[in-house]
């Protein structure tokens, strides 16, 4: 009598989810479909903080003594955000199940929607406020840190199309994968209630940057970019509502770098 061989059957593959859960379970079955490991916390994230700190700082000390242009300021500031948001995207993945599932880094024609709505509808909010907080502070005390390198500088047209991009595609990305992707999985991960990791990284993203005088204005400009982090559970919607607020500012950076329009 022939004895019949069970068959391999292949390898179930689940969606990345938010960090918060551990497992996943198929319906109508009892048993976890894959167990999810974690060997990262809050130490990651202060770990990616001194890489940004450390780079910017020896990026500081290099420049100083090789003078200043506008590419080498835009080099400047690029190199320690990305070397922040890879060393983010490093940990998990050698520590964790990686960056699409312990950071929510998933792109879907959904995020992009819900990103451009609390973009743009933050600007309903960003807009008025930052009109506000110059009536309050005055012109000369409301230029923003980059504003500042930058002020009297002038570039060709190729060097300030660089730095737009900078501005509104890249330091968006890598500031959301440090903060709300790497932070707020660390926060998440506590089990704490599900407010939480939205609160602590409005907070220490408008702290982080290290203008306090403008730390307000910072508060009320991350609310919207985590509110969309809050409502998708994913990275991609607050990436593009990010990118979104920082449309303008660089638009008119590029601009005062062309001579077209002034700084302020």
């Amino acid at each position: 009598m022939a004895t019949a061989v069970p068959q391999a059957s292949e390898p179930q593959i689940s969606e990345p989810r938010p960090v918060g859960s551990q497992t996943s379970t198929p319906q109508g079955s009892g048993a976890p479909l894959s167990t999810r490991t974690h060997r990262w916390g809050v130490g990651a994230y202060v770990v990616v903080e001194a890489v940004f700190l450390g780079v910017s700082l020896l990026i500081s000390v290099l420049i100083a003594s090789e003078g200043t242009s506008v590419a080498t300021l835009t080099v400047a500031l690029a190199v320690p955000t990305v070397l922040a948001a890879g060393t983010a995207i490093l940990i998990t993945s050698l520590r964790g199940n990686g960056p699409r599932a312990d950071l929510g880094l998933v792109w879907s024609w959904d995020d992009i929607r819900v990103g451009l709505a609390y973009g743009f509808g933050g600007l309903f909010v960003t807009i008025p406020a930052s009109i506000l907080y110059v009536v309050i502070v005055g012109p000369d005390s409301a230029s923003s840190a980059i504003g500042e390198v930058f002020a009297g500088l002038r570039a060709g047209p190729f060097t300030a199309i660089g730095l737009l991009l900078v501005v509104v595609l890249l330091a968006p990305l890598c500031e959301e994968i440090v903060y709300r992707g790497l932070l707020w999985g660390a926060v998440e991960q506590m089990r704490v209630p599900r407010w939480a990791p939205f609160v602590v990284t409005t907070l220490l993203f408008a702290v982080a940057h290290f203008e306090f005088t403008r730390t307000p204005l910072l508060l009320v400009v991350a609310l919207p970019i985590a509110l969309a982090r809050l409502r998708t559970g994913r990275l991609g919607a607050s990436v593009v509502a990010h990118q979104v607020n920082n449309l303008l500012p660089g638009v008119v950076l590029a601009l005062a770098l062309l001579g077209v329009a002034p700084l302020q």
